[in-house]
């Protein structure tokens, strides 16, 4: 089912009242129980992409529809019920416990003071039992290996409840294993959970191995379509392949050639 519906969409930014397009006429759809990558050379416009979709920016044409509205038909409330932003930054924080952190998910529905009723801490309970991370309670947030955090992080989404979930560059500074974790993570919560994950990043065969539908984005288009499609088709072949660098459509791996 879509949750996230790219009508004609242009993005870009206006300056001094002319218009710079970053990319124009976008069409493409976020499937609901998937896990959808966007990937893009550096400068290609994938993080202006990310902020029109989580309206931290206007589009400058067309449409983004997100569960059946139009994305300027949404008030703030009503936005921070429905998408939850996981971001590459580290969060400033001193001595807030990995516990109070989740809990942060939970203040659109708190009000002014933040108090948690029984409600509130169940599902936090829950967004941390379904990131793993039982045994990090406890811990002050300066004390995590930035893995532990980002798995933090995706808990707090989680308890922010919101149907649809945007991350930016989630696996980036984390070790290769806390990559794979991470991106199974998410993999595992679109599918069970029937979330609508959306995220930017720069680790391909991860994202070919893992993603069920990636957005491969292009100066002058936008390539949608499952890591299969998209292989068999000679599009993820023209964007990894350089010199020195294979594409094995068939693994849907990279070699490197010495």
């Amino acid at each position: 089912m879509e949750s996230v519906l790219l009508q004609h969409l242009s993005i870009g930014y206006t300056h001094k009242g002319r218009q710079h397009v970053v990319a124009a006429d976008i069409n493409a759809v976020i499937q609901r129980g998937q896990l959808t990558c966007l990937l893009g050379r550096n400068g290609v416009g994938k993080s202006t992409l990310l902020r029109t979709l989580a309206a931290f920016q206007p589009p400058l044409a067309g449409e983004v529809v997100m569960e059946g509205r139009t994305i300027n038909g949404y008030t703030d409330k009503e936005m921070s019920r429905l998408i939850g932003i996981v971001l590459t930054e580290k969060p400033q924080v001193q001595n807030m416990t990995v516990a109070e952190m989740v809990a942060m998910g939970r203040s659109p529905y708190t009000g002014f003071w933040g108090t948690l009723e029984e409600e509130d801490e169940q599902i936090v309970r829950d967004a941390i039992r379904l990131t793993g991370i039982e045994s990090l309670q406890e811990r002050l947030m300066q004390t995590l290996s930035d893995g532990e955090r980002q798995k933090v992080m995706i808990a707090k989404a989680l308890a922010q409840q919101t149907p649809i979930i945007y991350l930016d560059e989630p696996t980036a500074f984390l070790d290769f294993p806390s990559k794979v974790e991470t991106m199974q993570l998410l993999h595992r919560l679109a599918a069970e959970e029937q979330k609508t994950i959306f995220l930017s990043t720069h680790d391909v065969e991860l994202a070919l191995q893992l993603a069920d539908c990636i957005w491969l984005m292009e100066p002058e288009s936008m390539q949608v379509g499952t890591p299969r499609h998209l292989a068999d088709s000679g599009f993820m072949g023209r964007f990894i392949e350089h010199e020195g660098i294979r594409f094995d459509k068939n693994t849907l791996t990279i070699q490197i050639i010495k």
